[in-house]
Parts: C-alpha cells; sequence; structure tokens
C-alpha cells in the first residue's frame, strides 16, 4: 500500500479506525470467551448457546435501521456514534456477575444495543469522510484496524489463560472474570478518543426521511441486499467455529491461538483488499469471498481434528478480508449521500435479523432440541455453505454492476 494514498486518508478515517481497535480490544477478548463460559460454567447446550446469539445480534438490527435514519433527519453521525459506543462500555463489565444464561443474554442485549445505536451512523460518517476514489482504502483500513484491536485483546486473553490454567481443556469462572476487568479500561478509553478527536461531517438535515423505506433507493442496492439476507442466513455465529474446535480437542488456549491466527490474517489483508476494490470493483471482491466462505465451510464440516480447524479458521480470515470492507463500501457506491444513514441502517438491520436465525439454526442442527439429537456437529457448517451459494447465485446473476460514476 502506497504511503501516499495512506497521508491523504482523512483524520476521521483514523480516528473511527483507533476507535474499533480500541472497541474490539476490549470486546474480542471478552466475547469470543462467552460461548466457552456458557458451555464450560455454566453447562449450557448450543440451542441455547446460538439463541443468545441470535438475540444479541437481533437486537440491534431494529436500532441500526432507527439510528441510521435518525442520522439522515438529523444531519448528524458523530454523537450518535459516541452513544453507541458509550452504552456497550457500560454494559460489558456486568459479565463478570454473570451467574446464568439469562444474565449472560441481558448483558449481550445491553452490548447489542450500543452496536445497533452507532454501526449505521459510523458507517455514514466514514462514507462521508472520503473521497470515493479512496472508500475501499477507508473500510479497508478500518476493518485491519478493527480486527488488529481484536488480534490485541486475544492476544491479552490468551496470556491470563495461560498465567491462570495453561492448557486445561474448559475455561473457568476466575479466568473469564480477570479478562472481563481488564477489558474495561480499553473500551473507555475507545469512547473518549471518539469524543474529542472525531470531527462531524457537514450533512444536510432530512426532517422528511422515512425511518424505514426502500423507496428511492437504486434496485441494485434493492437486489445485493437480498443476497446480502440469503448469504447471512447460514452465516451463523463464529461461536460455532469455537465449539467445533474445542470438540475437535483444541484447549482453551489453542483455541486462543486459533483466533489470533484468523485476526493476524484478516488484520494484514483487509488494507489491501479494500484498495484493490477501488481499481478492479467491489463486486469480483464480495462474490470471491462468498465462494471462498463456502469452500472453508464445506472444510469446517469434513474437519478430523483440531489443527485442521485452526488451519481453516485462518484461512476464514480472507473471506473477511475479501468481503466486509468491500461491502461496506459498495452500499455508498449505490446510495445517495442524503440517504446513506438510511441505506446502511437497512443493509446493517437486514444483516442482523437473520443472525438470530441463522445461530439458532446451527445450534439445532448441531445438538437437536427437545428429544431430537440433531446431525451433529457437521451439520452447521454444511447448512451455511448451501446458503453462501444461494447468495452468491443473487449476487452474480441480479445485473447491478457499478455505475459509471459512482455516487457522491
Amino acid at each position: 500500500m502506497q504511503k501516499s494514498l495512506l497521508r491523504r486518508i482523512p483524520i476521521n478515517v483514523w480516528v473511527l479506525t483507533a476507535t474499533s481497535f480500541l472497541t474490539d480490544i476490549s470486546s474480542e477478548m471478552v466475547l469470543n470467551l462467552v460461548p466457552l463460559f456458557l458451555a464450560n460454567v455454566l453447562g449450557v447446550k448450543t440451542s441455547v448457546i446460538g439463541l443468545i446469539d441470535g438475540i444479541a445480534e437481533t437486537t440491534a438490527s431494529l436500532l441500526k435501521l432507527y439510528s441510521g435514519a435518525l442520522s439522515d433527519k438529523l444531519g448528524n453521525r458523530k454523537w450518535l456514534t459516541v452513544l453507541g459506543y458509550g452504552l456497550s462500555t457500560i454494559a460489558k463489565p456486568f459479565l463478570y456477575f454473570a451467574s446464568t444464561w439469562g444474565w449472560v443474554l441481558g448483558v449481550r442485549f445491553a452490548d447489542r444495543v450500543g452496536k445497533g445505536i452507532r454501526t449505521a451512523p459510523r458507517d455514514a460518517l466514514m462514507a462521508g469522510s472520503v473521497d470515493e476514489k479512496q472508500r475501499g482504502l477507508a473500510f479497508g483500513l478500518h476493518r485491519a484496524g478493527d480486527t488488529a484491536g481484536a488480534f490485541t485483546g486475544l492476544a491479552i486473553a490468551t496470556l491470563v489463560i495461560y498465567l491462570t490454567q495453561k492448557s486445561a481443556i474448559g475455561l473457568t469462572r476466575p479466568t473469564f472474570q480477570t479478562i472481563v476487568l481488564i477489558s474495561i479500561l480499553p473500551a473507555v478509553l475507545a469512547v473518549l478518543v471518539l469524543a474529542f478527536f472525531a470531527h462531524e461531517v457537514t450533512s444536510k438535515p432530512n426532517a422528511s426521511a422515512p425511518i424505514f423505506s426502500l423507496e428511492g433507493l437504486d434496485g441494485r442496492f434493492k437486489t445485493f441486499l437480498l443476497a446480502a439476507i440469503l448469504f447471512t442466513l447460514g452465516n451463523s455465529s463464529d461461536a460455532f467455529i469455537i465449539l467445533r474446535g474445542q470438540e475437535r480437542g483444541l484447549s482453551v488456549l489453542q483455541v486462543m491461538g486459533m483466533l489470533l491466527t484468523f485476526n493476524a490474517i484478516y488484520t494484514l489483508l483487509a488494507g489491501p483488499f479494500g484498495a484493490l476494490s477501488d481499481k478492479i470493483g467491489r463486486r469480483k471482491l464480495i462474490a470471491a469471498g462468498w465462494l471462498f466462505y463456502s469452500a472453508i465451510y464445506l472444510s469446517f464440516a469434513a474437519s478430523q481434528n483440531g489443527t485442521q480447524v485452526w488451519a481453516l479458521f485462518g484461512l476464514y480470515g480472507v473471506y473477511y478480508a475479501l468481503a466486509e470492507g468491500a461491502g461496506k463500501a459498495y452500499v455508498a457506491d449505490l446510495v445517495l449521500a442524503e440517504r446513506r444513514g438510511m441505506a446502511y441502517g437497512l443493509y446493517n438491520a437486514a444483516l442482523a435479523l437473520m443472525a438470530l436465525p441463522a445461530s439458532f439454526i446451527a445450534g439445532v442442527l448441531w445438538q437437536g432440541i427437545g428429544a431430537w439429537n440433531g446431525f451433529g456437529a457437521g451439520a452447521p457448517f454444511l447448512f451455511g455453505a448451501g446458503m453462501s451459494l444461494a447468495g452468491l447465485a443473487v449476487f452474480a446473476f441480479g445485473h447491478f454492476s457499478l455505475p459509471n460514476t459512482p455516487s457522491s
């Protein structure tokens, strides 16, 4: 990546990237251990773990929609973003006291409310802060910073696990509580960085903007939205990959190593792939990412040991680097500036709404429900691979090529 390109990136992009970096240090050291805490400490079944994850993500969906539209109405992105980060910062420390899965659900609910409030205004603020010719690079850098934070948080959590329980297969409550306490400082710093260093991008208030409407949005955006919904229905929580690794024999410490590998690869590739999307187009990278995802999920289903799961999860980072930043930038390409809050709200809300059925279906396919014992650990990944191919088919044949002139 050329240094001259990085020098032209506006300060807001760096501030939002730093905020995500610090937030993910805090979040990823805790939230990646939640499924192990539920399974190992509280003895919760995968169907309930999937339900918790799905409810938590779906909670955010309508708020993502409303907060995006509200930012269009007010012409204000920054302070809604600050509010969302602040709420998540307040919520997560209460995991220290969790003694039932209902308590965990409550904390995850509040945390995702914060994410729901901040996501669409933050993405709109990012898109409005950078020239359209650098949009892919900006979102790629943001994803890289976000994931670098995840890597750092996981590294800290791994060190704590090593010092407290070494190679034990199951997570212990004292270890989890220690990590929750450590996570508080970077979360607070993230909110302060955003509040004091980000600046609002001038946007004309649109008091007549609807809260929920596809009217007036480009047909190509609608088709992309449908494709993304189909894809996400099979994209269950990564908690199931963590549990798959443990089921194939990985210790908690090895699971953390697996997560570190994933985040290292994602961090290294997100920026370059984002910049590449500026040159060759977003659709090619998104399609390649979804196809790669399908291959990885088929391989998860067929994995025979923990080493294979570890290696596959590292390669899973390539999918994220290919598709995540390009998808966010592609939305901005298809929608006029005054409707971007709404568009990002619709996009993020639709994907989040699929999180509940996606994760619940995955949990039921794995361990069943009631007297039925399910199809086994490989079933959620076979389902995910199939749905990714269905989304790819809609995306590939939807006839919604990029406009010759990007939206302003």
